[in-house]
């Protein structure tokens, strides 16, 4: 996943907006920062939610794929004495960067962020024409790759899968159609194609190529199975008592996390009927709601948080748990290994 800086994008290729922090009153609710606690931030983007983390007086380890956020950091760093410390890791990886003593808290904001946006060449946004690219970490497959080296039936599967496009099908061939004659090279090149296969129409809300663009950029960052796996490590880490904070902003994260902490709220292992001793033990309960969205006054002042929903646990003192992605039913696609090159 990209290292929000707490504004997750609701398009996929939107144009450019302004770094704001969102739900941010909730978040530190939910985490409880004070002095004295120490808390990861596995998504340090512009560094919305560290600094804030910072003023109310805790310590911080701060994480993000994203070399270009990490050097943009320092000056953070610098500033704040030792409190903070800012690693180049993804944030499945964040038990890695964890003292043994564990930590009080854990946040992460989902998304792709305004800085990744607001780049032309890193190709997130098909309203600025650059290279298709879309990788977080600026290493690896990139969604050219995939476009022009994917077979249809796996296109047409991200698409689907990823991107909830129902003209995945009538998209993918096109693709495979096109590609022949010209391998695609910008994201104006393939948001044009995209416009000309399922033009968009009055009613629509949305871009016609938001979608599968959405589902390039979580395929190649493999971003559901990094959010799956630092859900797990989180559980590993966190002292009895610490927070979980997760902020998503499309369906398919926030599935995911609802899934986790439902599955973490402990209950009985098959039928009601069998022995007590197969009960299993919660490590997570509740903190507040089960769900809390943005206010109507912050989705308007700011667009991003229109989708964004937070939900948060509080770790018991039981075990953790296996990490069984199978757990979140992922579908099988295409190998990101096989497409390179």
């Amino acid at each position: 996943m990209a290292a929000n800086p707490g504004g997750g994008s609701t398009d996929a290729g939107g144009g450019p907006v302004r770094h704001i922090p969102v739900l941010l009153d909730e978040v530190l609710a939910a985490l409880a920062p004070a002095p004295g606690k120490l808390i990861l931030d596995g998504t340090f983007g512009a560094g919305g939610y560290t600094s804030a983390i910072l003023a109310a007086g805790a310590e911080v380890i701060a994480l993000d794929r994203d070399p270009t956020a990490i050097a943009a950091g320092q000056a953070m760093v610098a500033a704040h004495g030792g409190h903070l410390k800012l690693v180049h890791s993804q944030f499945s990886h964040l038990a890695d960067h964890a003292p043994k003593g564990g930590l009080d808290g854990v946040v992460l904001d989902i998304g792709v962020s305004s800085m990744q946006i607001d780049e032309a060449e890193r190709g997130f946004s098909f309203q600025k024409n650059g290279p298709l690219d879309m990788r977080m970490s600026a290493t690896g497959v990139s969604a050219a790759d995939v476009v022009n080296r994917a077979k249809v039936s796996d296109l047409i599967r991200i698409f689907h899968f990823l991107g909830e496009e129902s003209q995945a099908p009538r998209i993918a061939h096109a693709i495979e159609k096109r590609r022949v004659e010209k391998p695609f090279e910008t994201t104006r090149d393939l948001a044009g194609l995209i416009e000309q296969v399922t033009p968009r129409k009055m009613k629509d809300k949305i871009h016609p190529a938001t979608r599968v663009f959405q589902a390039l950029r979580i395929f190649v960052n493999d971003e559901l199975a990094e959010l799956a796996q630092a859900l797990f490590a989180a559980e590993a880490v966190l002292k009895p008592g610490g927070r979980l904070v997760v902020v998503t902003f499309h369906s398919l994260e926030d599935r995911i996390v609802k899934k986790f902490f439902s599955d973490r709220a402990g209950k009985a292992s098959g039928s009601r009927h069998l022995p007590a001793a197969l009960e299993r033990a919660a490590t997570f309960t509740a903190v507040g709601k089960s769900m809390v969205s943005a206010s109507e006054a912050e989705a308007e002042a700011n667009p991003r948080a229109r989708s964004a929903k937070l939900r948060a646990g509080r770790r018991t003192d039981a075990a953790a748990e296996a990490a069984d992605m199978s757990l979140f039913g992922f579908p099988n696609l295409a190998s990101l290994g096989k497409l390179g090159g």
